[in-house]
């Protein structure tokens, strides 16, 4: 790495979970409803992820992967996830999400509802632990 940034050292875990993710298929229209998987990775190499969805009342879902630069940002658009198998993530069905890396990385979940004219943004840090 060159710049000011060739000491930075690598911050975050490889498991992190969000428990409450929802994707509405309502909108105001003038901005579509989502929510993001918001990753940053301070390491030196590139970070491969992997995300499973876990519902209430039906299998989890596998098979959704993205990637996140090293020393980038990334956000993980789930209106736009497709799966290995060719499936999107379900729209208005409660469910979590397990965000798995092969290198460490630092997770923020997002959501965007737009179901009214009073559109709303909510954000939390995800959670793990040692």
């Amino acid at each position: 790495m060159k710049g000011c940034y060739a000491g930075m050292k690598s911050y975050g875990k490889k498991v992190w979970l969000i428990p409450d993710a929802f994707y509405s298929s309502v909108s105001n229209g003038s901005q579509k409803s989502h929510e993001s998987v918001c990753v940053i990775n301070t390491g030196k190499e590139d970070a491969k992820i992997r995300l499973t969805l876990l519902f209430e009342d039906r299998e989890a879902m596998g098979g959704f992967t993205s990637e996140c630069k090293s020393s980038r940002t990334h956000h993980i658009r789930m209106d736009k996830q497709v799966s290995e198998s060719g499936k999107g993530v379900p729209q208005d069905v409660p469910y979590a999400i397990l965000a798995e890396s092969d290198v460490p990385i630092v997770v923020q979940y997002s959501r965007l509802d737009t179901s009214q004219a009073e559109m709303a943004l909510m954000t939390t840090i995800a959670y793990t632990e040692d």
